[in-house]
Parts: C-alpha cells; sequence; structure tokens
C-alpha cells in the first residue's frame, strides 16, 4: 500500500474566493475538493489572509505594512500587510466566515491552516495601525506614564522621560541607528502578540462554526512567540521543512550540520506543543524563486532521508510542497514532486518507496515519544534583547549551535525546552542535564531559584558567560554577576572582556586539553570551598586564572564556563558529565543521527546517514529492522542518504 491521505489548498486564493469586493466564489474549489474526495484524499484549507486581493491594498493602502523609515510596501509579493490595520481585520475576518461557513459541513474538509508562515518575509510592523495599537498597548502593560518610564529605564538616559501617552511610538529612525533597548524588547513582545491575536481572530470563527475540523498555522519566524501561541491557539503546529537550505546558508563553522541543523529545528518544534507535530511543506526538489534562494536538486536518498528526519523528530503528519511545479510567478523554480511536464521523474520514485515503508510502520511509530534524557534551554526575551546587543546577542547562536552539534555527533537525543517565569520543577526535573548556553542575560530570581532547586534534587545544569545580569525589562542588576545564580555556580565574575579582534583571543586549558576562546571572557572568582576549577586562562593577562568551574550541590551539579561555547567545549563537557549515548547497543560514526522513540513501553531506534558515502555501524543487540522485517546484529553498512527503523528483540 502506497498514496498520499491528504492535500493542502487555497491558502493565497482570496481573489478566486472573492474576485471583488463582497462577491464570494467557490466554484473552483468545490470542484477540487470533489476530486480529492473521489481518490479518498483529506483536504485541508489554508485561509488566504497572507496575500491580500490587489482591489483591497488599492483600495485601502492602510492595510500595507510600513518599514520603520515610514515607507509603505506597496502590492505585488506576499506578507505584505499589517495585524493590527482594522480595516484588514475586518475583511480577514469576513472571508474566514465566508469560507468555514461554506466548508463546515464537508466531510472531506478535515482541518484550516491560519494564512501562511506568519512573520515570514517580513517580521517588523510601523504602520499608523502599528504604532496606535503598540500605544495602546504599552499603556494596557504599564497602565501609568511613571511605569513606563521606570521600565524603559534608558527614558531618564538621553532625556527620554514621555509625559503624554500620544508621544509613544514604536522606535522609529533615530540619527544614531541606535534605539532604546528597553523600548525595543517591548516591540518585540508587541510584535509577538499582534500576530498571535491576528491568529486567535480566525481561530475563533472557525470554531465558532464548526467543532468537527482542527486549526494549526505553519512556519516558525521570529518575533512570534509559538509556544504561547501553539498552547492558546491552535490543535497542534505545523512546521515547513527545508533541509536543502543549507546550500544557500553558509556555514563555516567546527562540524557543520549541513542538512542536520533541520533536526535542531524540528527538535525546537517538538517543543512548541510538548510533543508531535505536522509538517505541511517537505522538501520535494530543488529550490529557489527566480532571483534567491537558489539550491541543487537533492542528491538520491535524500528526500527520503530527510522525510524520516521529520518523523524521527516527532511528525505525525507530512505533506510534501508542493505536487506539481508551479509554472507561474515568483516561485517558477521551487520544484514540487512532478516537475513542469508531469512525467515519471526519480523523486517520484523516490517518495514512492517512501510511502509504501511509512504506511508499513505508521502505527509503529506515529504518536509515539521522542525519549531524551538532555536538554537545551531557551527563551524569548534573551532571543530578542539578544538582536540588538552585541555584547552577548549573537553568541547565543553560536553556543546553541555548539550545543547541539556536541550532542547530535556523540548520539545523545536531546530536546528544546522555553523556560518561563511559571514553569514548574516537574518539566524539568524529567532531564538529566539541562544545558542554558543561549546566553541567558536576563534571568530572573524566579528561575534561578527554580534551577537551583533542579540542581538539588540531581540534575545537572550547565551555564555560560554573560549569565544573568539583565531584568526582564533589559536593564542591568546591580548585582556581582552572575546575578541570582551566583549561590548556585559558587562564583562571581571578576572582570570581563569583549574579544573583537583587537587583540589576539586568549586560549583556554579544559581538562588538559588547549584551544582558542571566543567571543568573551569572564575571569571567575571562587566564592564557596567546594567550586571545583577545570579550566584555567592562558596568554592573556588574567593567566591561569579560572575560565570553567563545577560545583556539586546537594545531589546535582552546576557547571559555569566564562566564554562562548564551540563544539570542542561542548563536547569536553558532556565527556565530564557522561551523558547517555547508547553506546550499550550501537557504535556508529559521526555521520549517522540517533533518535529514539517510545511508543506502548516499547523503543523505536532510528539511524539516519546523512553521507553520500556509506557508513559501517555495529549493533550490540538482535534487533528488528522495521522497513524489511529481517533481523540484523553485528556490522551494518548503511548506504549514502539511508535509513534504519530498528526495534530490540
Amino acid at each position: 500500500m502506497w498514496g498520499f491521505l491528504y492535500v493542502r489548498m487555497a491558502e493565497f486564493a482570496w481573489s478566486i474566493f472573492e474576485p471583488i469586493e463582497g462577491t464570494f466564489e467557490f466554484d473552483l474549489f468545490d470542484r477540487a475538493i470533489q476530486l480529492a474526495k473521489k481518490y479518498d484524499l483529506k483536504v485541508i484549507i489554508g485561509t488566504p489572509t497572507a496575500t491580500p486581493p490587489a482591489w483591497l491594498t488599492d483600495k485601502y493602502p492602510e492595510v500595507l505594512n510600513v518599514s520603520r523609515e515610514g515607507v509603505r510596501y506597496n502590492h505585488g509579493s506576499r506578507r505584505h500587510y499589517n495585524y493590527n490595520s482594522e480595516i484588514y481585520r475586518t475583511f480577514s475576518k469576513r472571508i474566514v466566515l465566508e469560507m468555514v461557513e461554506h466548508y463546515k459541513s464537508n466531510s472531506t474538509v478535515v482541518g484550516w491552516q491560519i494564512d501562511n508562515e506568519i512573520n515570514c518575509e517580513m517580521n517588523v510592523f510601523y504602520s499608523n495601525a502599528d504604532h496606535d495599537s503598540f500605544r495602546q498597548w504599552v499603556k494596557n502593560k504599564y497602565q501609568t506614564l511613571e511605569g513606563l518610564n521606570d521600565a524603559w529605564g534608558g527614558t531618564v538616559f538621553w532625556n527620554q522621560t514621555y509625559t503624554d501617552w500620544k508621544q509613544i511610538y514604536l522606535t522609529r529612525p533615530t540619527v544614531t541607528h541606535s534605539y532604546n533597548p528597553h523600548q525595543l524588547l517591548d516591540e518585540k513582545r508587541f510584535i509577538s502578540d499582534s500576530a498571535i491575536s491576528f491568529v486567535q481572530m480566525q481561530a475563533n470563527i472557525i470554531r465558532s462554526i464548526t467543532d468537527k475540523q482542527w486549526v494549526t498555522t505553519n512556519g516558525m519566524f521570529g518575533h512570534l512567540d509559538n509556544h504561547r501561541m501553539t498552547k492558546e491557539v491552535l490543535d497542534f503546529y505545523a512546521y515547513d521543512s527545508y533541509p536543502n537550505f543549507n546550500k544557500v546558508i553558509e556555514d563555516k563553522s567546527m562540524m557543520p550540520l549541513h542538512d542536520r541543523k533541520w533536526s535542531m529545528n524540528l527538535s525546537t518544534v517538538r517543543s512548541f506543543g510538548g510533543g508531535n507535530f505536522a509538517i505541511f511543506e517537505q522538501q520535494a526538489g530543488p529550490g529557489g524563486w527566480v532571483n534567491r534562494l537558489e539550491q541543487p536538486t537533492p542528491r538520491p536518498g535524500q528526500l527520503r532521508l530527510w522525510t524520516y528526519q521529520s518523523i524521527a523528530h516527532g511528525a505525525d503528519l507530512v505533506l510534501y510542497f508542493r505536487w506539481r511545479t508551479a509554472t507561474k510567478g515568483s516561485e517558477i523554480y521551487w520544484h514540487g514532486i512532478n516537475d513542469y511536464h508531469n512525467l515519471p521523474n526519480r523523486r517520484i520514485t523516490e517518495l514512492k518507496q517512501t510511502s509504501e515503508e511509512i504506511h508499513k510502520i505508521g502505527n509503529t511509530i506515529f504518536h509515539s515519544e521522542y525519549i531524551s534524557d538532555a536538554a537545551i534551554l531557551t527563551d524569548y526575551p534573551n532571543e530578542w534583547d539578544g538582536e540588538e546587543d552585541n555584547w552577548y546577542g549573537h553568541f547565543i547562536k553560536e553556543s546553541k549551535e555548539a550545543w547541539f552539534k556536541a550532542f547530535q555527533y556523540h548520539h545523545i537525543p536531546v530536546d528544546f525546552v522555553n523556560i518561563t517565569q511559571e514553569m514548574s520543577l516537574e518539566t524539568l526535573a524529567k532531564y538529566r542535564i539541562l544545558v542554558y548556553p543561549p546566553h541567558p542575560a536576563i534571568l530572573t530570581e524566579t528561575t534561578a531559584h527554580l534551577l537551583t532547586r533542579y540542581v538539588e534534587q540531581g540534575g545537572t545544569i550547565i551555564f555560560g558567560a554573560r549569565t544573568g545580569y539583565k531584568d526582564l525589562t533589559g536593564q542591568t542588576y546591580m548585582k556581582a554577576f552572575p546575578g541570582y545564580i551566583k549561590d548556585l555556580v559558587g562564583v562571581t565574575v571578576e572582570e570581563y572582556t569583549l574579544l573583537n579582534g583587537w587583540q589576539e583571543n586568549p586560549d583556554v586549558n579544559l581538562l588538559n586539553k588547549q584551544f582558542k576562546t571566543t567571543g568573551f571572557n569572564e575571569v571567575l572568582q571562587p566564592e564557596v570551598e567546594n567550586v571545583e576549577v577545570m579550566g584555567t586562562y592562558l596568554n592573556a593577562h588574567y593567566e591561569g586564572k579560572p575560565a570553567l568551574t563545577k560545583r556539586s550541590v546537594s545531589t546535582g551539579t552546576a557547571y559555569y564556563y566564562g566564554s562562548v561555547f564551540n563544539y570542542q567545549t561542548a563536547s569536553i563537557l558532556l565527556e565530564d558529565m557522561e551523558a547517555t549515548n547508547y553506546q550499550h547497543l550501537f557504535i556508529l560514526t559521526p555521520d549517522i543521527e540517533l533518535a529514539v522513540r517510545k511508543k506502548d513501553g516499547v523503543s523505536i531506534y532510528l539511524l539516519l546517514n546523512y553521507s553520500y558515502q556509506s557508513q559501517h555501524i555495529q549493533l550490540k543487540a538482535e534487533m528488528e529492522n522495521l522497513l524489511d522485517n529481517q533481523t540484523c546484529s553485528g556490522s551494518i553498512t548503511l548506504t549514502g542518504y539511508d535509513v534504519l527503523v530498528l526495534k530490540e528483540k
């Protein structure tokens, strides 16, 4: 058995449904959905609000988005509207209402995708409607101008104190191209709230009309709290997975992930809803617009590999983008499964095999749980604040990817966990190891207390430089670094320096291994007796002083590293922590990813070969290959881009 089960349609079709203002037509999609029914396909309909029709933007130009400099973005692309225009919200409500009323009783239609890729292309908004809404947003948040001026502490600095609400705007051009960082952090929160409100508005309409069709949206883009949106608005999250983007996003770092980086993206998506998700756009061929994002054709085996990559990380539903390559518009090179001519090709053959396999193993692997006893902590305040703060912001991505690489290449499954002020200890306690390497400059007393309790009950946690010196507004504490976690790690920061190329970067000696530090150095000062110095700086005026410390707290352990992580430092620490790497079952090469899933008490192991070359591995236990039902053990050769799905006998 093989074949597709779902088809997705209509996400950019506003002009087809409403060709002129107030006139609605459904004939084309009625016929398409009827044809889908004939072939036992279920239909997912996209609300078309990502692309307002020309008659709307021409008559009501205030619905269009505007740059910070005040330049209006014109009709002719996609995602050129703003969330806060009351006119746009009114028209969006009406088109969604008409569509849902029309299809509410159609049994072939199983769900709704709201809009398309929220905050893609543009994730900042500066129309008049946005300025007005932001003014009301801060008024609701702070209640008084005194409260706002206090939260935007820079209002005293450079004489930015506000005396009337009408003086409040989103950030606007300044002579220095520098903006109040506390205002800017609130701006990102406002943009996220605006986007979620727009999605919530549509979801409310759908659910007020039908309870038989689910609601989701797709993407994963900036200035959007996807965790909150998923929890409050969606039935589940959908992601668009394009691993071939690695061909247009250059990675010059040590041990680059290439297409394997999408395992990190998929792990992040898995955290949105606390489990499984959907893929609404799985790469099906070469990609690119006529003028950007040019990507080569995937090699034989890669489409199958990337499909299993999504499933390994929690996708219970995978749709490819698209069926046939478009013959018109900017995306004529964003290839689908079929080429323009609809003739047989290699990609169709490969996905036929993939479909046959998934139909065979689906009941075993779908709705299973990803198993990991390690997690990387992330949070939105640091992500958004770090975008403008060059003293720590770009270290976030660097260290997060370094740790993910270390987990990947040491075959240690890892989760991502979004830490919040409301988080319970129970959420963290299931992990043996937590890494908070995105350099959490913003770290509250509440979070410090939670992480201390986590360590006291037996957990291990790792922090990096620039931790704990800011509050939720982005203002700095008048405390010794690292702020509220000082007592947990048992150290303070004696002095620090940015490493920006004006001097040779100091070396560091960690567990008798020596290499260069990058980005930032904090000189650590132990404050309690049981702090163990595990690494020291070299060739600097602080030579011999602590760079890495370790402290036992009750039955747990806290590490603090005074620099930016790379693959080497993360790997050294993993060895010291003796993290679970399944070496009792496998001997694997670095090119193999290991994912572990569990369902009904049974563990499933997915081995993914990201190399075009064959990989020779060892199975230390007798296992069943679920793809061919053969028993295997001992020496195994995994051909280029091949996949194994194993179950212990």
